[in-house]
């Protein structure tokens, strides 16, 4: 197909077609002339993605490119490849090492992740950007007075880790390599998203059942 017609398909302008291309988010078209290219379907659904990934997901453009690049390098490993393309997402920044509630939280995560046996993620610790958000997250509620520990956190990261079960089956019934690795990372930008919004669905039916509607 020719630009026009991509644009009327997917619903994007030219003009940002054009900006998508020169900024390498989307791949070249094969060149049929001085001025004219063609487009495919792969052309399209990469275009679908990134506008999930923008307006959906609210990333700049510049963290696109970087996602899609890992997505992209084949000359990695299926966990390296989907690592980097989570990693370059946008995270929280490093807590204070000195902070006596960040100290007491990596205690617990720590915990909770030999508890659960996920050595994998213990010998990440240092540099994983999931596990500081962990940190953070406990450090903070345990700041606030809620003495959120690894015993009470168990029961939560199994039920993620059901999650992340499903999240992987549904990415292997993808059939190219680079779709896989797109459907992980739209799990975290996309599927994030709708378990929180059933997360608080969920919450809302739990109360009016224990507490009715008074």
């Amino acid at each position: 197909m020719r630009l026009a017609e991509l644009s009327e398909r997917s619903g994007v302008s030219t003009a940002t077609i054009k900006y998508y291309l020169r900024e390498g988010l989307v791949p070249p078209g094969r060149q049929v002339n001085a001025t004219t290219a063609e487009y495919d379907d792969e052309h399209l659904r990469r275009l679908r993605l990134v506008r999930a990934m923008i307006q959906v997901g609210g990333l700049p453009v510049a963290t696109v490119r970087e996602v899609l690049g890992h997505v992209d390098d084949d000359s990695l490993g299926r966990t390296i490849r989907l690592g980097a393309a989570l990693w370059a997402l946008p995270q929280v920044p490093e807590p204070d090492a000195e902070d006596e509630y960040v100290r007491a939280a990596h205690l617990e995560a720590d915990e909770l992740l030999g508890t659960l046996g996920w050595s994998n993620a213990r010998q990440l610790t240092t540099i994983s950007p999931a596990y500081r958000s962990l940190v953070v997250a406990v450090a903070a509620m345990r700041r606030l007075g809620y003495d959120w520990n690894a015993e009470l956190l168990v029961s939560y990261a199994r039920l993620m880790h059901r999650a992340a079960v499903l999240d992987l089956d549904f990415m292997e019934t993808r059939e190219s390599e680079p779709e896989r690795i797109e459907a992980a990372v739209l799990g975290a930008i996309l599927v994030e998203p709708m378990m929180q919004a059933l997360h608080r669905l969920a919450q809302e039916e739990e109360s009016a059942r224990r507490y009715g509607f008074a």
